[in-house]
């Protein structure tokens, strides 16, 4: 597979280039077309036809299969978590303060590491969304929460983020990510100050009428369908326990079950619906097989671009995260550490590397998949749903414009403070 990366041309990476491009201006120039999952379906399909021409006629299909696998199991997860956790429904609209937010998005960031980060976004984002309906400047709120809970939140624990997941079936112990406590800590607490002091800034700015319907509204928050809770652990269970495909069999399983035993009226009160996932589904379909060739190139010739240093490691798997999906990011890299271990005699001390450079690999997969909305499959599902229930979210550059004014000065500074 290497020499296939040798063999591809290097415009064969343009067609994920151009789909990245159809995500990010589409619905801006053409909305009514881009809003039917059918049409997002046409483009997707256009641009990765080729990619399997190209594969066939470098005479090796087989990681073009590797990645359509890689997918399966993918949506298979994101799919199973997104609906059990539909099933549940936090009711109650307690009052949209700066201070209650931060609550809402710490936790977040705290149950990712157990329920997964599209477990945890799912659960939290719709009474977020809900706690603050009555507020007029929240467009902050859900990139803080993409952020936080869909990124950053979940990287003390394998089940936390597919990335490390996939770590830990390559050889990392399960525990070893809570070595990275420190640095959770660290960007935990700098974006989540970070959005207190700004969101209090937009709270001074709310009309008085608005916070009187707010505190008018007011209702302590109470737990509906506990039985997912249930499934969730179950889901992680066979994530944690069970192979392919014994385990997307039992996720399938347990999302069906959750249709089945959730009372209707709780899918109701969550405006649940397939939509979100199904855009993700389709969307993602395209990128799996679109970015094959820019993984097997970068695979190939990742080591000519001179990537030796830990901070190097963080920042090179980081920014490809933020467009390419974190897991391959991971991986690919985890796949060049091995080879410059062996090629310079570093120590090999998990999974094959050395600690430094899997830290630093596993904080830019994690943490730089909230630079972008494509970056995490939650964070795109995220940005479905608020668009779903009427909230004005930032377009795809103006995300970036966010991630690039309050991350990417925060992982500067952690650079410096971790891999100096």
């Amino acid at each position: 597979m290497n020499d296939l990366g040798h063999k591809l041309p290097i415009w064969s990476v343009g067609f994920f280039v151009l789909l990245l491009l159809a995500i990010a201006v589409l619905p801006l120039a053409w909305g009514r077309f881009w809003d039917r999952n059918r049409n997002k379906a046409i483009v997707a399909v256009l641009l990765s036809l080729p990619v399997p021409v190209l594969l066939l006629h470098c005479g090796d299909l087989r990681p073009l299969w590797h990645e359509v696998g890689e997918y399966v199991s993918f949506i298979v997860l994101l799919g199973s978590l997104f609906v059990v956790a539909g099933g549940i429904h936090l009711s109650g609209d307690i009052l949209a303060t700066p201070r209650n937010n931060t609550l809402f998005l710490a936790v977040g960031g705290v149950i990712a590491n157990v329920f997964g980060t599209t477990g945890a976004a799912m659960l939290l984002i719709r009474p977020l969304l809900r706690t603050n309906d009555e507020r007029a400047h929240v467009a902050h709120i859900p990139v803080f929460f993409i952020f936080v809970v869909c990124n950053i939140g979940g990287c003390l624990l394998p089940i936390g983020d597919p990335p490390l997941f996939m770590g830990f079936l390559r050889g990392v112990p399960f525990f070893w990510t809570l070595r990275l406590l420190p640095q959770w800590l660290f960007m935990m607490a700098a974006v989540l100050g970070a959005f207190y002091f700004l969101d209090r800034h937009h709270y001074r700015k709310e009309r008085p009428r608005a916070l009187a319907e707010d505190l008018r509204h007011y209702e302590p928050i109470r737990l509906h369908g506990a039985l997912n809770l249930v499934l969730i652990g179950g889901v992680l269970a066979s994530v944690i326990f069970l192979g392919s495909p014994w385990r997307e069999i039992a996720m399938v399983a347990l999302g069906l079950l959750s249709l089945v035993l959730t009372p209707k009226e709780i899918h109701e009160k969550n405006d649940f619906n397939f939509a979100p996932i199904g855009e993700v589904a389709v969307l993602f379909a395209g990128i799996f097989v679109t970015m094959v060739p820019a993984l097997l190139i970068l695979e190939a010739r990742g080591s000519e671009v001179g990537v030796r240093l830990p901070w190097h490691f963080f920042w090179v798997a980081g920014g490809l995260s933020s467009f390419l999906d974190n897991t391959p990011t991971y991986l690919t890299y985890l796949s060049l550490a091995r080879g410059l271990t062996v090629a310079e005699g570093l120590p090999a001390e998990v999974a094959g590397v050395p600690a430094e450079i899997l830290k630093a690999i596993s904080l830019g997969a994690v943490f730089m998949g909230a630079n972008t909305y494509i970056g995490n499959g939650p964070n795109f599902m995220v940005k479905v749903i608020c668009e779903h229930q009427k909230v004005k979210v930032p377009s795809f550059f103006g995300y970036m414009v966010w991630s690039g004014l309050v991350l990417i000065p925060l992982f500067v500074l952690f650079t410096i403070v971790f891999f100096s």
